[in-house]
């Protein structure tokens, strides 16, 4: 599978007179079609990499590319127009006075003809599952129907990588659980790449893999399990999951594996030691 996304020796600092580097010397690659987490204190360097992939920042050294293209003053806007950004904060990217309008803004910009654009928004509207929605303000949807028209606004544009920028921070557990759900279909169904830079653990263990930044440094590579596995987890921002809370807790009275167990794996291996 081919590499779309790969940052080499990658360094940034936002005050050039300052030693100090937001991101420093980091290198990693993303293949088409994964999912990607991205994991770290405040401040370590996650949102600074990303805006640094789409073009928001740009590199002090380094090289990135994006599906095969090296990204520069010259190719910027074609490779934005491959990249799709889900903020934290969906209110900050309405525009449109109803959820049909606010989809269709991106498409207009472009100057995509009218039946077309009919056509894509009523399309990325139905995959979200808005389309009873269609005529609302945006203003007046929930927390997890803000940002489902958020993403129907971009996967109307087709962009080939989808980056979710603490996109479920402000959602309720069951509204994240929905959000969650609706991106992994669509990344299946279009062999989207996505990125997410969170703290939740639940969009962490839908990842294929995930990056932990400690300082500006890449310091890991793991899948989420090996992940879950490690024992300093509050020391890069992050919680321990209820399952391995609960394994360190009964391990003393059962035989359980030493590493990460999911909670049914954990329900299995009690069972057994019954």
């Amino acid at each position: 599978m081919k590499q779309m996304i790969e940052l080499k020796n990658v360094s940034f600092r936002y005050d050039k007179t300052v030693e100090e580097y937001q991101i420093d010397t980091v290198s990693f690659h993303v293949k088409q079609g994964e999912w990607l987490s991205i994991v770290g204190h405040n401040g370590s360097g996650k949102s600074t990499v990303v805006r640094l992939i789409d073009g928001l920042l740009e590199a002090e050294s380094g090289e990135i590319y994006v599906d095969g293209k090296q990204l520069t003053r010259e190719t910027i806007w074609e490779i934005r127009s491959k990249i799709g950004i889900v903020f934290q904060n969906p209110d900050n990217q309405f525009v449109g006075a109803t959820v049909e309008d606010d989809v269709a803004f991106g498409l207009e910009n472009q100057g995509i003809p009218r039946e077309e654009m009919l056509q894509r928004v009523e399309k990325a509207i139905e995959q979200v599952g808005m389309l009873e929605f269609k005529d609302r303000e945006p203003s007046r949807l929930s927390g997890g129907q803000k940002q489902r028209v958020a993403i129907a606004g971009i996967i109307a544009l087709r962009p080939t990588i989808i980056i979710l920028d603490e996109a479920t921070s402000m959602l309720d557990p069951e509204g994240r659980e929905d959000l969650m759900a609706v991106m992994r279909e669509l990344q299946k169904k279009f062999q989207l790449t996505i990125i997410s830079i969170t703290h939740d653990l639940t969009e962490i263990a839908l990842s294929d893999r995930t990056l932990v930044f400690q300082k500006g440094k890449l310091e890991s590579s793991m899948t989420p399990r090996e992940l879950f596995s490690r024992n300093d987890l509050n020391e890069i921002g992050l919680d321990k999951p209820f399952s391995k809370q609960v394994q360190e807790f009964l391990s003393s009275h059962f035989p359980l594996k030493q590493d990460y167990l999911t909670e049914s794996e954990l329900l299995d291996q009690l069972w057994e030691s019954l």
